[in-house]
């Protein structure tokens, strides 16, 4: 786990970071170092404060997702944020490499999922089922290589474990998925980043759209420029 926080960006009402991969976005039951906690400790030491400093969750990113987040630093923050993760207006643009080639090259998916909390595995059930929730995401194929797909996903819900579960169904798991990818699984950092956010400030309203970038050296992420698509959108 990288202890070093990357900020991007911080003024008086929100602070943006570079998620690393297996990192929790918040606290959990492994007690790890989490993101929140490591926010705010960056807070308090760098201007001083005292006794406990806020900080607000306004979204999360799995744990073995890295990629940029945005959290609050007053509570009128964290509450217009929520509102615009929770109408879409926010929007998190995912990039991922699948074991396979999807077999249409642009698709909307849609299922119901049902998330087992203590194995921490989430399955596709139907619709009726009790503590199903409906899963929607849009994903397209950029580019193919050895047999390897580099995908870009756009989320219309946030579904614990979403995108794997998802483009597993499709018989396309995401490339060093341990959990979701089966026989295609290969031992290494999953690959899939949230590598672009955009949001509208808080206060000024300004529009923000923030970029990272995945680990181009590890596993497959090497086969494909993938700075080539984020800069044209």
């Amino acid at each position: 786990m990288e202890n070093k926080l990357d900020v991007l960006y911080e003024d008086n009402s929100i602070i943006v970071v570079r998620k690393p991969q297996n990192v929790p976005s918040q606290e959990d039951s492994s007690g790890d170092k989490d993101m929140l906690t490591m926010v705010k400790e960056y807070v308090k030491e760098k201007y001083n404060k005292a006794g406990n400093v806020y900080i607000g969750l306004v979204h999360r990113l799995d744990r073995p997702t890295g990629g940029v987040m945005v959290f609050a630093r007053n509570s009128k923050s964290a509450s217009r944020l929520t509102e615009q993760f929770e109408s879409h207006e926010a929007q998190k643009t995912y990039y991922a490499v699948t074991s396979g080639v999807p077999r249409e090259k642009k698709a909307k998916l849609t299922h119901y999922l049902k998330k087992d909390e203590k194995t921490n595995t989430v399955t596709i059930v139907p619709a009726l089922t009790t503590g199903a929730k409906k899963a929607e995401l849009e994903y397209e194929v950029l580019e193919e290589k050895n047999g390897f797909a580099l995908v870009r996903i756009n989320l219309f819900t946030g579904r614990s474990h979403q995108i794997r579960v998802q483009m597993k169904s499709i018989g396309t798991p995401v490339f060093g998925d341990m959990k979701y990818g089966g026989a295609d699984a290969r031992k290494g950092l999953l690959n899939l980043f949230a590598c672009q956010l955009v949001f509208s400030h808080p206060i000024s309203k300004e529009k923000m759209r923030f970029i990272v970038y995945p680990p181009e050296n590890e596993n497959n992420w090497k086969l494909f420029n993938v700075e080539k698509y984020l800069l044209v959108r």
